[in-house]
């Protein structure tokens, strides 16, 4: 799902078992059907000092659209928030700009391409 045109080793990034890192997964009749992962990572363009940075968000085809994403990202908000990070951003796909925006994110600047993957906007929310 995440990386469709790769291998299972692209799915592993640097960072994957840090100490700040975290995982989260849905799971449906004991089944992973989503998953999320959470990064103490920050980007240059914002301001605020402690930021988490979320990469590899994918649900399988045939649960999307069920509030799995959703429920993720808002089992993460307290988790960011008790490490004393103020912000989360991700490279979000150009298809997923609807549900990044729905839940919060706002969009900055252009869009960009990243190789074997597709167009991505930088996309942020505020955690309060």
């Amino acid at each position: 799902m995440l990386r469709p045109n790769g291998t299972l080793e692209d799915c592993i990034f640097q960072g994957d078992n840090d100490e700040l890192t975290f995982h989260l997964g849905a799971f449906v009749d004991k089944k992973l059907v989503s998953v999320a992962s959470f990064y103490f990572e920050r980007k240059e363009q914002f301001s605020d000092p402690n930021q988490f940075r979320l990469r590899g968000m994918a649900t399988l085809p045939e649960y999307q659209g069920r509030g799995l994403s959703s429920a993720l990202l808002r089992t993460a908000f307290p988790v960011i928030k008790q490490n004393q990070c103020t912000l989360l951003w991700c490279n979000a796909r150009e298809k997923a700009m609807g549900f990044y925006s729905k839940v919060g994110f706002t969009p900055v600047g252009e869009h960009f391409p990243i190789p074997n993957i597709g167009k991505h906007i930088l996309m942020y929310i505020k955690i309060d």
